[in-house]
């Protein structure tokens, strides 16, 4: 059909075949008018300074979106990568001009080619894929303990194509994998899959006619979380969903990613029940990622804090440290 809009997105992604346009202009129409207006607010407040002053005030606006001109500089600000930017001076580089494992390099240029293969400033030329390479190997030997995992490529690729600056793009890619998100990106993912086993708890709870559907037709819930969490939603959900998500993941932590999942779920769980079969629901998992719910980004991260209601920071917290305890208790009970 045609379409006043391209098929490449303006991070330089190419749309797919059988990407919704009648639903996305239906959007478009009514979101460039709030983007406009949000762009104006913003730069108005950011030459002041005074959003910066009012965290309660700045949380509530970046839940309805930081303009991308102003990301780059938000998303250091509220994640303290700033911070540790301005007292490691000249650290990127020196990585950089230091001594590299060879493993380690050739292991990030196995899955450069697979980053993003979808996208013109990533498939077009060299440039952007030598970006996320010196940044990858520089996080890679500042970090031996992690290294290089997969699924930090496509996270560091779209900072990149968001801040254009590697190192910002190293700063915020350390923040994400030492503070925000602890041990999701180690040898054992201890995190990713103790957030995995929270997730699951608190479907569970909330809905359990979901989960005991799932339960019942066999589909574990790795399967269905996995890539949603260690790619932090990139390469599953709209890049412009995904960019309002890591709007708040920066600021309010990783709670928004469980958040995220629970909405999806939720939102979607009369198609779930209606499924009978393992194809069937997993086919509807893959379907949801994608429809007008999800396109729609204003009203999905609306829907990310009202949907599944009252989930405290003190709630998740008290969840991983029971699932992360049982967890060394049965791999003890297991080496026996």
């Amino acid at each position: 059909m045609s379409s006043n809009f391209s098929k490449v997105d303006e991070y330089g992604f190419e749309r797919p075949d059988d990407f919704d346009y009648t639903t996305y202009e239906s959007f478009m129409s009514q979101y460039l008018k709030i983007l406009a207006k949000r762009s104006r607010k913003w730069t108005r407040a950011m030459t002041k300074q005074r959003l910066l002053r009012k965290p309660h005030t700045l949380k509530r606006e970046i839940r309805k979106g930081i303009p991308n001109e102003h990301r780059e500089k938000i998303w250091l600000y509220v994640s303290g990568a700033a911070d540790e930017m301005n007292l490691n001076v000249g650290l990127y580089q020196k990585l950089l001009n230091s001594k590299h494992d060879t493993t380690l390099t050739e292991m990030i240029r196995t899955d450069l080619p697979r980053t993003f293969p979808d996208n013109i400033f990533f498939n077009s030329g060299d440039e952007y894929q030598e970006q996320l390479f010196r940044v990858l190997v520089a996080y890679g030997h500042h970090n031996k303990v992690t290294g290089y995992c997969q699924g930090m490529n496509y996270i560091a690729g779209l900072l990149l194509l968001v801040t254009k600056s590697e190192e910002s793009t190293f700063w915020l890619l350390k923040t994400l994998v030492e503070r925000i998100l602890p041990d999701y990106y180690s040898n054992t993912m201890d995190g990713l899959l103790t957030d995995i086993d929270v997730i699951s708890e608190l479907v569970s709870s909330k809905y359990p006619a979901v989960n005991a559907h799932l339960s019942q037709l066999g589909l574990p819930w790795p399967v269905v979380l996995t890539k949603w969490l260690v790619c932090l939603y990139c390469e599953v959900l709209p890049t412009e969903t995904v960019l309002r998500i890591w709007d708040c993941l920066f600021n309010e932590g990783s709670k928004i990613l469980l958040r995220v999942a629970i909405t999806l779920i939720a939102l979607h769980k009369s198609e779930i029940l209606a499924c009978d079969q393992f194809l069937d629901v997993s086919d509807c998992l893959k379907a949801i990622v994608k429809g007008p719910n999800v396109i729609h980004c204003h009203k999905f991260l609306k829907n990310i804090f009202k949907v599944p209601g009252k989930i405290s920071s003190k709630q998740i917290s008290r969840l991983r440290e029971t699932i992360a305890a049982n967890r060394i208790t049965k791999n003890k009970n297991e080496r026996k």
